[in-house]
């Protein structure tokens, strides 16, 4: 039996494949466009990495410290399509994905350190012994993930901002927000990471797209015209 998760990446692989799925427009004059075969591609080599680097297995716990941004939507894909839950808020669970590992804050069994521009190769600076550089680990990973055990549809996948819990079966239902047929969607990063997630799980489960800001983007007419937004 898959989960929710597991079918939208189905989805996003398949049919239009090629069409842009997230777009990310970040500071000096950075933007970024995946497909859905290529957000596809990132969160398998991601979830690989999680499999085969750190033994992550269904059921365990994932804390994302990242702002809303392209690669924390691929890491939260990629924990819930291994089956793991996702922490938004505190510091207990087995793995750290930071963009500050520098902050560490309480004990995991292995900590990512997330380069944030675009074309970041590596960390930009020296990391803890055994502080695991994503940006320089990933790329050497699958592009296919084949999970060793399957996720359990009735697990944990998210506990949101109010405390109320997520199962995996039903995370594009009471997570996700509800957002229109093939809606091309603006969602503004400063509103941080739990709105993010909540409205791009909602698009992308209706066929639609999502362009997401950091907050120095100017949202300019000629931004919203050349990215098509329309659609709620």
């Amino acid at each position: 039996m898959t989960t929710p998760a597991q079918d939208l990446m189905a989805s996003l692989r398949s049919g239009s494949s090629t069409s842009p799925r997230l777009t990310w427009y970040g500071p000096d004059t950075e933007r970024v466009e995946l497909s859905g075969r290529v957000l596809d591609n990132w969160v398998a080599k991601t979830s690989n990495l999680l499999q085969d680097e750190v033994d992550a297995a269904p059921g365990m716990r994932l804390r994302l410290e990242l702002p809303a941004h392209w690669k924390a939507m691929v890491w939260a894909l990629a924990a819930w399509q291994l089956g793991l839950e996702t922490v938004l808020e505190g510091n207990t669970a087995d793995f750290l994905v930071t963009a500050d590992p520098d902050s560490v804050d309480g004990k995991y069994d292995a900590v990512i350190a997330v380069a944030l521009p675009a074309l970041a190769m590596r960390w930009p600076g020296e990391l803890a012994k055994g502080c695991i550089d994503y940006a320089a680990e990933v790329r050497a990973h699958g592009d296919v993930f084949m999970p060793h055990a399957d996720a359990d549809p009735a697990a944990c996948a998210l506990v949101d901002g109010t405390g109320r819990g997520h199962l995996h079966r039903e995370l594009l239902d009471s997570f996700a927000v509800s957002h229109d047929e093939g809606v091309r969607l603006h969602i503004p990063a400063g509103d941080g990471l739990e709105p993010a997630l909540a409205n791009a799980l909602g698009a992308w489960k209706q066929g639609g797209s999502v362009v997401l800001t950091h907050p120095d983007v100017e949202l300019t007419d000629k931004l919203l015209a050349a990215e098509r937004i329309h659609g709620n």
